[in-house]
Order: structure tokens, then C-alpha cells, then sequence
């Protein structure tokens, strides 16, 4: 199996080919990158790349649309003044159903902007739309892609950011939504945090 480092490198080699194929398409995900990169969640840059590399690793058939969602899947958490908030909302999967549409919404209106053709836009919206919950083969992948990211990368900071009871809640509702076959990937993660190490396989033993 690759390391991360070696599939984000043949990721970054097949941008290079989108950019000279489809030029449209290359300034959009500048345009998502650009974006997120001034998101006050400071994993935000990092879990965009990231679901990106988990995409590849869960999909060898990665297309265009895939691409540009597990890309800008979040992008309405980098936009201070249009993201949804938890506490508008009753319950967590509430919240993260807005947040998923809110995304797709905004994400649409950059596609529409950069006149990229309206068949990815409508899969883009589709995916980003269902990428909390899942959906059809595609959906289910960038689902997974984007859990797997969450332990890989955000979870450290989550942990820093939150208190134990909400970490352990978010831990245990990520975990779930994880086909069987996928959830040993998450045993193997490692932290800068052992204590943190030591919740996750503690949370997850009995599941």
C-alpha cells in the first residue's frame, strides 16, 4: 500500500494533466484552494487534500466531479459570513445535513462562474450535497474519504478545540458511518497525543 505522502504525489500528477486537458476545471479547484486556504479552521486546507488522498486510495476510477468534491466538500466552513452555525440547529445530524447543502450551494455558484459544463456541476452538487451521509457508489466514497480524513487529520485539533464528552460523541459519530471493512484503517491511526490515541480505541472497542 502507498504511503500518504506517495498518493498525494500521484494526485498532484494527475492535477498537472487536468490542468492541460481542462483548463476551466484547473482554475476551479485554484479557486477552491484559494478559498479554503483562508478558512479560520486551520485543519480546513489540510482535510481538503487529505480527502482527496483518501479518495484514491478507496477508488482507482477517481473522475472530475469526485475530484472537485472531496476538494470543496467543506468549503462553506472557510466562508465566515455563509456558514451555518451548530447552534441553529436541534441535532448534530441537522446541522451537518446544512452544512453539506450549504457547501453544495456555494460550491455550485464558483462551478457556474468558472462555466464549467453542467453535467459536473450537477454530479459536483449531488456529492457534496450527500457527502456527510452518503448515497450512490460515488457518494459513499467521498462519505468514507472525508471520515477517514476526519480521523486522520482533524481529530487532533477537534480534540484541542473541544471538551472530552463533545470529542467522544464526535469520535463515536464518525466511526459509525464507516462500512465495517473500513473502520480497522482508523485502529491504525496515530496522534501526537497518546491520551487521544487511547480514548479512540478505547470509544471504538465495543463497537
Amino acid at each position: 500500500m502507498r504511503t500518504l505522502e506517495e498518493w498525494w504525489f500521484f494526485i498532484k500528477i494527475n492535477n498537472k494533466e487536468l490542468s492541460i486537458k481542462n483548463k476551466k476545471i484547473n482554475a476551479l479547484i485554484n479557486k477552491i484552494e484559494e478559498i479554503i486556504n483562508n478558512s479560520k479552521v486551520p485543519e480546513d486546507p489540510i482535510h481538503s487534500k487529505n480527502t482527496l488522498t483518501w479518495v484514491y486510495r478507496l477508488e482507482k476510477d477517481v473522475d472530475i466531479p469526485l475530484i472537485i468534491s472531496a476538494l470543496g466538500h467543506d468549503i462553506e466552513r472557510a466562508i465566515e459570513d455563509l456558514k451555518v452555525k451548530r447552534a441553529d440547529y436541534e441535532t448534530y445530524n441537522e446541522f451537518k445535513k446544512a452544512h453539506a447543502l450549504n457547501s453544495a450551494k456555494i460550491l455550485k455558484k464558483i462551478m457556474i462562474k468558472n462555466k464549467i459544463d453542467n453535467d459536473i456541476i450537477n454530479e459536483t452538487y449531488y456529492l457534496v450535497k450527500s457527502h456527510e451521509f452518503g448515497g450512490n457508489k460515488k457518494a459513499e466514497i467521498l462519505k468514507n474519504a472525508d471520515t477517514l480524513s476526519f480521523f486522520d487529520t482533524n481529530l487532533h485539533f477537534y480534540y484541542q478545540r473541544n471538551s472530552l464528552d463533545d470529542t467522544k460523541k464526535r469520535i463515536l459519530w464518525g466511526y459509525r458511518k464507516l462500512p465495517i471493512e473500513l473502520r480497522k484503517l482508523v485502529k491504525q491511526m496515530n496522534y501526537p497525543d497518546k491520551n487521544l490515541k487511547r480514548l479512540v480505541i478505547n470509544l471504538i472497542a465495543n463497537e
